[in-house]
């Protein structure tokens, strides 16, 4: 029996701000009159340890935290939620960004990094947990790059651990090969920042918003130059395009069970649904379109990460969506 955790997220906390504007982009003026600003937990590491918490998996989140008032709010946040954590500090203080919503959803992020030259995240902070993991998604902050080395990608995500075998691999890396996964987010197959996680990660995910003609092409050289097994390039509305072993295919997006307030964590939502598709045992064909139902409800709440779809409503959706999928049947049959 593993008793490690299910998934182990590497970075990506901080805070977001969000600000509702009637336009995007918005057209300058001195003053615009806004419903209220808000503070929201945000960032991409947050969005897939909660979404995967939600759906039932067990998670720990490591991650570089300011000793200021966001970085308070956020270690509130996770301990409300019951998601197992390990901090260490980040003197420069908490990651933040802000958001710029329009009317229809979409969204403008101003991101505050806040990197410092050298950082590292602590190895007795995540290296006993990734050890016992079943899986690791390491989020693009810069640091979270030095923690590969560690990390010894597999064929699979693990069903246990492998222990008194007298096969154990080198210290240091992790038993069994736990999958490893990455968000590349808008990378444009161009910034060296991303290179190291797009070559490193057994599954990639990225969006196509900055890769226009070329999406292809980056996708092919991610799986040829690297380590991954597939690569999901995700398109809003339009869906994803996933290519492995076995060519290219597309998958639909999913239609939001309601009005769309908000698209801020519909990919970190669509990241934590095809993760608990893969670690419940079903295939990356499979897992896609849970991950589809999952991005979807994340667009029909407000904030980034306020209210992630759990189990038995991503199971019961996704019946929904193959039910209304199927041809009909004949009379009689």
């Amino acid at each position: 029996m593993n008793t490690g955790h299910d998934v182990v997220v590497i970075g990506g906390t901080g805070v977001d701000t969000t600000a509702y504007v009637p336009a995007l982009p918005l057209p300058y003026a001195d003053t615009y009159a806004v419903p209220p600003v808000i503070d929201r937990i945000g960032n991409t590491g947050s969005g897939v340890a909660l979404g995967c918490h939600a759906l039932g998996l067990r998670v720990k989140l490591v991650d570089l935290i300011g000793d200021d008032p966001q970085g308070r709010f956020v270690r509130a946040h996770f301990a409300e939620k019951g998601v197992d954590t390990g901090w260490a500090l980040a003197p420069q203080g908490t990651r933040r960004s802000i958001l710029l919503v329009g009317p229809d959803g979409r969204r403008t992020s101003l991101f505050d990094p806040r990197a410092a030259p050298g950082e590292r995240l602590p190895r007795e902070l995540y290296l006993d947990a990734v050890r016992a993991a079943r899986h690791v998604h390491v989020s693009i902050t810069d640091f979270s790059r030095h923690v590969y080395p560690d990390l010894r990608t597999g064929s699979g995500p693990r069903t246990g651990p492998e222990r008194g075998t007298g096969s154990e691999p080198a210290a240091g890396t992790v038993p069994g090969g736990a999958s490893v996964s990455t968000d590349l987010h808008d990378w444009d197959g161009e910034n060296d920042h991303h290179r190291d996680f797009a070559y490193s990660s057994d599954l990639v995910f990225l969006s196509a918003t900055a890769l226009g003609p070329r999406r292809d092409e980056v996708m092919r050289d991610i799986l040829a130059r690297g380590r991954a097994r597939a690569v999901v390039c995700t398109e809003g509305a339009e869906g994803c395009r996933v290519l492995d072993a076995d060519g290219f295919r597309r998958f639909p997006a999913a239609p939001p069970p309601g009005p769309v307030v908000d698209s801020n964590g519909a990919g970190d939502a669509f990241v934590s649904g095809v993760l608990y598709g893969l670690l419940s045992g079903r295939s990356l064909d499979d897992s896609i379109p849970l991950g589809a139902v999952a991005g979807a409800h994340a667009c029909t709440s407000a904030g980034t990460h306020e209210n992630p779809i759990g189990e038995p409503d991503l199971l019961g959706r996704a019946r929904e969506l193959r039910r209304e999928g199927e041809p009909a049947r004949p009379p009689g049959t």
